[in-house]
């Protein structure tokens, strides 16, 4: 299960990123990118030699690789096309929260490590928003696990009915995949303006290679977070965890692209129609999120209790 899954999360991940990118265009009634640019742009920065700071030290030049890792790490624990985790033994929730803190912190590292002013803004900003989206992340995730006693990933799968809990999470989920992924209303991806950029704040001073591993890794993420959402709430189509038959991983990889690509489809229609906030005012939407969790949190312990 691990190659299939490795295969999934790097070669889906661009995909499902030319996907949002390609309906967002249409919907703005703008041409847009093809279905296959983020392929093309990859490969072109990963054909490229970079350049390198002459203020940056050790750390700008192995973060990329840190990035990397811990994010294909963490999107290989998330059960895609069956509902067992290819990595069990590891397979916790909590170390999927680990493995994106890690990612993080480690960008972040870099961003300061130039000594870029727009680097270091944008360090700061990413940080304080992780402070509000990782306890909002938490709070869904053991709004999930405690009616199943477990935070594996691979007991945390849903059974397709969702509950009062199951809808309070899914709108925290919502909310904290688009901080994640550094959407609209939270960041713009696509921009770089440098007095709003967050994320894209911390990669200004990365070309060639180093930048294409990068945008690969956040592709990935972004996937992770979606098969997170997936996984919880709408399980249909999975193969059984013993069920390694070919039919039945082919079904499950169908429908996990199904289901990715309409999760990708609602955060090209937020983008849409929603505009992106004022930097001021996104910890009141990212506050939303950790409420909603609590609630989620509590609305379990009231359905069981009933």
């Amino acid at each position: 299960m691990l190659p299939l899954q490795l295969v999934v999360v790097l070669f889906l991940a661009p995909l499902l990123q030319g996907a949002i990118k390609s309906v967002k265009a249409r919907w703005q009634n703008r041409r847009g990118p093809g279905l296959l640019q983020s392929y093309r742009d990859i490969a072109k920065l990963l054909a490229r030699e970079s350049v390198v700071s002459d203020q940056a030290s050790w750390v700008f030049r192995y973060v990329p690789m840190v990035y990397g890792a811990a994010l294909v790490g963490a999107a290989v624990l998330v059960p895609t096309v069956a509902r067992r985790s290819a990595a069990p033994g590891i397979g916790d929730a909590v170390v999927f929260v680990g493995l994106l803190s890690l990612a993080r912190f480690a960008l972040a590292l870099a961003a300061l490590d130039t000594a870029s002013n727009f680097g270091g803004m944008g360090a700061s900003r990413e940080v304080a928003f992780a402070a509000l989206v990782e306890p909002a992340l938490l709070l869904v995730i053991f709004a999930v696990a405690l009616p199943r006693g477990s935070t594996s990933l691979s007991a945390l799968i849903g059974d397709g009915r969702l509950g009062a809990a199951d809808l309070i999470a899914f709108g925290a989920l919502l909310i904290v995949a688009i901080a994640e992924t550094g959407r609209v209303p939270i960041d713009n991806p696509d921009t770089h303006l440098e007095l709003t950029m967050a994320h894209e704040g911390m990669v200004l001073e990365y070309s060639g290679r180093p930048l294409g591993v990068i945008h690969w890794a956040t592709q990935v993420k972004q996937l992770a977070v979606v098969a997170l959402a997936v996984s919880f709430f709408f399980p249909w189509g999975m193969a059984g965890s013993d069920d390694h038959s070919p039919l039945a991983l082919v079904g499950g990889l169908l429908a996990f692209t199904l289901k990715a690509g309409l999760l990708g489809l609602l955060l090209a229609a937020i983008e849409t129609a929603v505009a992106k906030l004022r930097i001021f005012r996104t910890p009141d939407l990212l506050g939303l999120a950790s409420v909603l969790g609590v609630f989620a949190v509590m609305a379990t312990y009231l359905v069981g209790r009933s």
